[in-house]
């Protein structure tokens, strides 16, 4: 059955790379193959021989990727069956339904989904289950338990996310959950609430967690670490402290927040342990209860029981399906009669979690789950477990030693096994840290140095003290569940002031680039070489493979060329301009007052790329849009110096100092060389701000292949390739930059002036700058309706290579000293769910 669930993982993770869904005639043919390879492997299977079998075994492999790609198509051409129309984006639908799973709030409403039953639009297969926002304007949101009935108002548009390098897939993420439409309840004052609540099992275990979390908010309230209480109970994340968080992050420790795999076997197998103790007492009571079923197999089934209802009140995370799974097979087999071998365990786990979930492959979790079940699976299975020995002498032999030698040899023998596990633990801890190392840079683009040494502090005291504590308050009655999460509280400021301790200075948390698919496989190569069973060749040679991973070759531009990457953050901007050596952000997009894209967007791609250090960050003005993000960015990466169209009482200019930036604030006139590469301010002028924050824009001009100052050859000769980044400046300000000087605006890419809005892009000031290639940074269905329809028709008129964030996802233009090229984001990286 390896063979099978392995190929049938394979298929499905096949599946979820590729650009289009397969249509009915290659499935059929995919059916087909499949079927041929079966009776390979049936022919194959009779012969007997070595090499037979093993060809046997590999066609099985082959025919189970061929059924695992087809049923995962199966499942996502059913799924993405239910759309909605375009022409019914942004119109008022009334829909019926109920409150699906756990609703988030904040302080700028609650975000939920909601199970449609009806909507008042003529569409056949109108999306099922929608993602919502109830905005909190003049009132807050009402109390949305779970299950219970609403008739909504609502705006929605088609599923769509940010698409960048190195950035989490928001539209797989909705996929995932059946979420085939987004948006937000309009005219709140008519929702009404409908009699009745939705049954079935999943709408009361979202009952049970709502009202779990209900109770922790009354006891701990503003506590610090309650957003982790809650996490550990419930497996809800969104009351997390960011403090927490980057706390967690930079020890390596974030694991601990989830509802794991290992808090569920511990409390699944200390359960288990007590109901088998309390079954073997049935005696006391005269029911003689093992006497009819072992009280080994009732500590079994218990254990598994618990489990399903830790992964339920967990929210059936990708973890918690793994041991859920485990667990049973685990306990079938043993009602059985059969021992199940580990790795069967784990590839069934595996099949039958893609089963229920074939877009879990696009998580982090997923692979980190298995991954380190496999290797610690892989690391022991060639170290025999170390029984206490025991002494073979005889009675007579026995009575011969003392006591006291008697007891010396007792306490050598308890004092060993101790050592023994200690170092079974300890290679374990050193298995999980060495598999996961290069699935950490992958997803999160780090190695915390002191990851190992926290783990091995943290995950006893979480898993031990922690999450008893946690699971005493949910199953308490009050008021003894206040005793027990207070005492968890207070557990966890005991952990997260060691973990302070030992977070160390920035040194410690090793940023890397996100490698790629060939740095991987030799990373993976490394990984079983160095884990595997004693006696294999050439073990000290295994670091060796991980070169690609922690010494990539630089994909920095040569000297005298620069690349700029502007990012796909929706409404706002946010460029980032990199040379041979250094690296300039043009604005940070928007901040928590809209849509959090500093920290889920900029500040993610500058990790995946390797940016560690920014020798300057310009924020053209103080619109949110442009400048929201720079407080995220500020906080997790060093910046030199901040460069900034803004007034002096903006809180930004403090928070630079306070972080070691250098600040000065942009005029025309500035200028600089980097690498080869010629940087000059041309707005706004010096002296005191006024007008709107438009008005005064940083506008910065970008030329490659810059020569030194005492080179006298003609610029016409040495043909540079231009960017101007316009930022938001409007007709006035493009008015003014035209009558000083012409030449200085020819440029051959061009960051669109203000999103395209009809107050800017006028016709001299297109002419002037004749560019090649104009970005476009707007939001899907942005509330602007940028870009202006007549300003974007004049863009096109003049045949320039346009690139929309909105259409496009990030755009990333290579600028040599001579040559130019555009590549879209959607386009070579394009999945079968991206614009459906």
């Amino acid at each position: 059955m390896r063979a099978v669930w392995i190929g049938f993982a394979l298929g499905v993770l096949w599946l979820q790379q590729q650009a289009e869904l397969p249509g009915w005639l290659a499935l059929s043919a995919l059916g087909a193959s499949a079927c041929a390879l079966i009776a390979v492997a049936r022919l194959c299977f009779v012969r007997g021989a070595v090499w037979s079998s093993r060809a046997g075994w590999f066609a099985v492999l082959v025919a189970a990727a061929c059924v695992g790609f087809g049923y995962a198509a199966w499942r996502a051409q059913t799924r993405l069956a239910f759309e909605l129309p375009r022409e019914w984006e942004g119109r008022d639908i009334v829909v019926s339904g109920w409150v699906k799973g756990l609703p988030t709030r904040s302080a700028d409403g609650t975000r939920f989904l909601f199970n449609v039953d009806t909507a008042d639009v003529p569409v056949e297969r109108f999306p099922r289950t929608l993602q919502l926002s109830w905005i909190a304007d003049d009132a807050p949101p009402p109390a949305l338990e779970p299950g219970s009935r609403w008739r909504l108002n609502v705006r929605l548009k088609r599923p769509h996310g940010n698409a960048n390098w190195g950035v989490r897939d928001a539209e797989a993420v909705l996929l995932a959950h059946d979420v085939r439409a987004t948006g937000y309840v309009n005219l709140p004052l008519q929702a009404v609430r409908l009699p009745g609540k939705a049954g079935g099992i999943g709408t009361m275990v979202d009952g049970w967690r709502s009202a779990i979390r209900d109770r922790i908010a009354a006891v701990l309230n503003d506590a610090p670490h309650m957003g982790i209480v809650v996490a550990l109970a419930i497996g809800a994340q969104d009351a997390v402290s960011t403090a927490d968080w980057q706390l967690m992050r930079r020890t390596g420790t974030s694991h601990l927040v989830a509802i794991s795999g290992l808090h569920i076997g511990f409390v699944a197998g200390l359960a288990g342990w007590l109901a088998g103790w309390l079954w073997r007492r049935s005696f006391f009571i005269g029911l003689g209860l093992p006497l009819f079923v072992p009280a080994q197999k009732v500590a079994m089934a218990s254990g598994a029981l618990f489990a399903a209802f830790h992964a339920a009140l967990a929210g059936f995370n990708v973890p918690a399906q793994r041991t859920l799974w485990m667990a049973s097979i685990v306990a079938l087999g043993y009602l059985g009669g059969r021992r199940v071998a580990p790795s069967v365990v784990l590839a069934w786990a595996l099949g039958l979690v893609l089963l229920v979930d074939p877009w879990a492959v696009v998580s982090a979790g997923f692979w980190l789950s298995f991954s380190a079940v496999g290797a610690i699976l892989f690391a022991m299975s060639g170290h025999a477990r170390i029984a206490r020995n025991q002494s073979l002498d005889s009675p007579e032999e026995e009575g011969e030693r003392t006591f006291a030698t008697r007891c010396l040899s007792a306490l050598r023998s308890r004092i060993a096994a101790l050592i023994a596990r200690m170092r079974s633990g300890a290679r374990v801890q050193f298995a999980v840290t060495i598999a996961l190392a290069p699935l950490t840079v992958c997803f999160f683009s780090q190695i915390p140095l002191i990851g190992p040494f926290a783990n091995a502090f943290a995950i006893p005291w979480v898993s031990v003290f922690v999450t008893p504590a946690v699971i005493a308050g949910v199953a308490l009655p009050a008021p003894f569940d206040a005793f027990a999460f207070r005492f968890a509280h207070q557990l966890l400021e005991c952990m997260m002031a060691g973990l302070q301790l030992l977070s160390g200075p920035a040194w410690m948390l090793w940023s890397l680039p996100q490698p790629d698919a060939w740095a991987m496989a030799a990373a993976a190569v490394g990984v079983a070489w160095c884990l595997a069973p004693a006696g294999w060749p050439l073990r000290w040679a295994a670091p060796l493979t991980w070169l690609p991973l922690l010494a990539p070759a630089s994909a920095a531009p040569t000297e005298g060329a620069f690349r700029l990457t502007a990012l796909d953050i929706g409404q706002g901007s946010s460029i980032v301009v990199e040379t041979a050596h250094h690296t300039l952000l043009f604005d940070a997009g928007p901040g928590p007052e809209s849509t959090h894209a500093g920290e889920r967007i900029v500040v993610p791609y500058l990790q995946a790329a390797g940016i560690g250090a920014l020798d300057a960050l310009v924020i053209s003005h103080a619109d949110s849009d442009h400048s929201g993000g720079a407080p995220a960015v500020l906080e997790s990466v060093e910046v030199r110096q901040l460069l900034a169209g803004l007034p002096p009482a903006n809180p930004l200019w403090q928070t630079a100092n306070a972080k070691g930036a250098q600040t000065v604030r942009c005029a025309a006139g500035q200028h600089w060389q980097w690498d080869g590469v010629d940087f000059s301010i041309l707005w706004p002028d010096p002296g005191p701000l006024q007008g709107k924050p438009n008005a005064h824009c940083c506008v910065l001009r970008i030329s490659s292949g810059a020569s030194p100052a005492h080179d006298q050859t003609p610029l016409s000769e040495r043909a540079p390739v231009t960017a101007l980044l316009a930022a938001d400046i409007e007709a006035p300000v493009e008015r003014t930059l035209l009558t000083r000087d012409r030449a200085a605006l020819r440029a051959q890419i061009l960051l669109v002036p203000h999103h395209g809005s009809k107050t800017s892009s006028t016709e001299p000031f297109l002419d002037s700058i004749e560019p090649s290639i104009a970005v476009f940074q707007v939001g899907y269905r942005n509330r602007f309706h940028h870009p202006y329809a007549g300003v974007y028709e004049r863009y096109k008129a003049r045949r320039i290579e346009l690139s929309r964030s909105d259409d496009d996802g990030a755009a990333r233009i290579d600028a040599g000293e001579t040559t130019l090229s555009l590549e879209r984001y959607r386009q070579m990286h394009r999945r079968y769910w991206m614009d459906r």
